[in-house]
C-alpha cells in the first residue's frame, strides 16, 4: 500500500523508510535506520527528482504510482548516483518507457556502468546554469561536484523557491511519519546523526561544500530537500550554519574529547583521572570515549565537535594501539583541522605511543599539538600526577 505525504501543493514525499539497514555504505552502524527521499512533482510535465535503494524498492513504487493517480511519468531527474538514490532507475524504465532522464555530462556514463538498458533517445544533459519548464515551474540545475561524488548536482525550483540538494544537508536515521525540521526536535534527537552523517561521508570535501554554499547564497531558498532525512522548510540558518561550521573545520563547541583505548584499564585510570582535574579546573564539557566500544564514525563526529582533544593509548607490538591507528588514519583522510590534540601514552617496557601519535598528529594540517603530554609506564604513578595536573590547568585555559 501507498505511504506518501504532500510537501506542497503539487510536490509529493515519495521515498521510504529503511529500519532494518544495520550498516550504512556497510560501514556506518544505524541504530534508527535511514530515510530514502525521493519527491515527485506534479505540473504540466510530471518530474520524479532522484529515485531509491533497493530495500525500499518496492514501497517507492507503489508511492510513486499512487502518487502519479493514472497519470505517465514524463521525466526523472538524477542529481546523484550513488546507489541508495538511484538502484531504481531502471525499474522505472521498465514501468515508464517514455520517460526521459535529466542529468549531466557526468551522470549517463555512471547510468551505463549501473545498468544494460538503452539510453538511446532517453538523455536530457543539462549544465551549471541551464534552466527547464515543467509547466508552472521552473527549474535551474546547479553543479555541486565532489559533494560528495563528482557527478552530483542539486536542483532548484525557481517557482517554489526549493533546492533539492542531493545528499547535502542530509542525516542517518529513519523518518517517522514526520518528514519535516519543524514536526521534530531536530537539536534532541537528529544533530548528532545529522553530524556523523556529514563528518563521515562528506567531511573530506569541505573546500567543495564551501563553493556550493556561496552558489547557494545566492539562490532564495525557502525549502531543502535533502535525500535523507527532514526535509528543512523553517530555520533553514540554522542547518546552513552548521554545514559551513562543518565545512569550515571549526569546533562547534568549546569543549574536551578524551578518546582512550585501554587493554588492562591502566590507560584509562589516566584518562578518568585527566577527565576529573579537568572538572575540578571548571570544564564542563567533557566527552569520553572507551575507543574500543566507540565506532570510529561517533569518534569522528565528536572530533568535529569539540575544540579540544586527548588521545591516550598503549603501545602495541612497538607501535600503536590499532584502534586508534585506525581512528587516526580516518582523521586524517576525512581532513580534520584546526583541533587542539594532548596525547597520553603508555608502555610496559618501551612506551612508544605518545611519539608515534604526536608524529601523526603533526603530519595533519593545521594541528595544534600541546608539549605537556604525558607518558606512564605501566600504571600512573605520584610523579604523573603533576603532569596530568599542568596539562588539565593548560586544557582549562584555553577552553574556559
Amino acid at each position: 500500500m501507498h505511504c506518501f505525504r504532500k510537501v506542497t501543493d503539487d510536490l509529493y514525499w515519495v521515498g521510504g523508510n529503511d529500519r532494518r539497514i544495520e550498516l550504512f555504505e556497510n560501514i556506518f552502524p544505524l541504530s534508527d535506520g535511514v530515510s530514502y527521499n525521493s519527491y515527485l512533482l506534479l505540473d504540466e510535465k510530471t518530474v520524479l527528482i532522484d529515485s531509491a535503494d533497493y530495500a525500499v524498492g518496492r514501497q517507492f513504487l507503489e508511492n510513486v504510482k499512487a502518487a502519479l493517480d493514472g497519470r505517465s511519468l514524463d521525466y526523472l531527474i538524477v542529481n546523484h548516483m550513488e546507489p541508495d538514490h538511484c538502484a531504481m532507475i531502471d525499474e522505472l524504465v521498465l514501468r515508464y518507457p517514455d520517460m526521459q532522464i535529466i542529468g549531466n555530462a557526468k551522470t549517463f556514463p555512471m547510468i551505463s556502468q549501473f545498468f544494460d538498458f538503452d539510453l538511446e533517445g532517453k538523455k536530457v544533459i543539462v549544465k551549471e546554469g541551464d534552466t527547464f519548464s515543467t509547466g508552472k515551474h521552473t527549474l535551474h540545475f546547479v553543479m555541486a561536484p565532489m559533494v560528495h561524488w563528482p557527478e552530483v548536482m542539486m536542483t532548484y525550483d525557481e517557482t517554489d523557491k526549493i533546492l533539492f540538494c542531493a545528499d547535502a544537508f542530509g542525516t542517518f536515521k529513519a523518518l517517522n511519519g514526520n518528514i519535516f525540521n519543524d514536526e521534530v526536535d531536530f537539536d534532541r534527537d537528529w544533530l548528532d546523526e545529522a553530524r556523523r552523517y556529514y563528518t563521515n561521508i562528506v567531511g573530506k570535501y569541505g573546500m567543495q561544500v564551501q563553493s556550493v554554499l556561496k552558489k547557494a547564497a545566492g539562490l532564495d531558498i525557502q525549502m531543502l530537500c535533502p535525500l535523507h532525512g527532514p526535509i528543512w522548510r523553517t530555520d533553514l540558518d540554522y542547518i546552513i550554519g552548521k554545514y559551513d561550521k562543518w565545512s569550515r573545520y571549526e569546533p562547534e563547541e568549546k569543549g574536551v574529547m578524551i578518546a582512550y583505548a585501554s587493554m588492562y584499564g591502566n590507560t584509562e585510570n589516566m584518562a578518568e583521572i585527566l577527565a576529573n582535574l579537568l572538572a575540578e579546573e571548571g570544564v564542563k564539557n567533557i566527552c569520553m570515549h572507551n575507543i574500543s566500544k566507540t565506532h570510529v564514525s561517533e569518534l569522528i563526529a565528536d572530533s568535529f565537535k569539540y575544540s579540544h582533544i586527548v588521545l591516550a593509548a598503549p603501545t602495541y607490538n612497538n607501535g600503536i594501539y590499532p584502534l586508534m591507528d585506525n581512528y587516526l588514519e580516518d582523521m586524517k583522510a576525512l581532513a580534520l583541522k584546526n583541533r587542539t590534540i594532548a596525547v597520553l601514552g603508555n608502555g610496559s617496557w618501551a612506551p612508544q605511543s605518545t611519539k608515534l601519535i604526536s608524529t601523526k598528529i603533526s603530519e595533519m594540517k593545521d594541528m595544534s599539538l600541546m608539549v605537556a603530554n604525558v607518558t606512564i609506564k605501566s600504571s600512573v604513578k605520584d610523579e604523573q600526577m603533576e603532569e596530568l595536573k599542568s596539562l588539565a590547568r593548560q586544557i582549562a585555559e584555553e577552553v574556559l
